[in-house]
């Protein structure tokens, strides 16, 4: 089989599932959804850039602070494990 003819195939397949889609009205649906998506993406508000920086450091300082909390519990679960298994 040729590149051409494999390329047919496709042109046919995509064809008929964008008539099947066309026919069943989920074009229709899915462009009804993009457009009133973008009306309530309108009315949001969004952060200014010093609220995103700040919220962004905010957030890396809770993460490093989680990171040491679940490495510290850790090792303690580590200790009580080898206490456990030395008795």
């Amino acid at each position: 089989m040729n590149n051409l003819t494999k390329l047919g195939i496709w042109a046919v397949i995509v064809g008929a599932a964008f008539a099947f889609a066309w026919w069943k009205g989920y074009l229709l649906r899915l462009s009804d959804y993009w457009q009133e998506t973008m009306v309530e993406l309108k009315k949001c508000t969004w952060p200014t850039w010093d609220e995103l920086k700040g919220s962004t450091v905010l957030i890396g300082i809770c993460i490093v602070l989680l990171g040491f909390f679940i490495v510290g519990a850790d090792l303690v679960f580590i200790k009580l494990v080898f206490l456990i298994s030395k008795v």
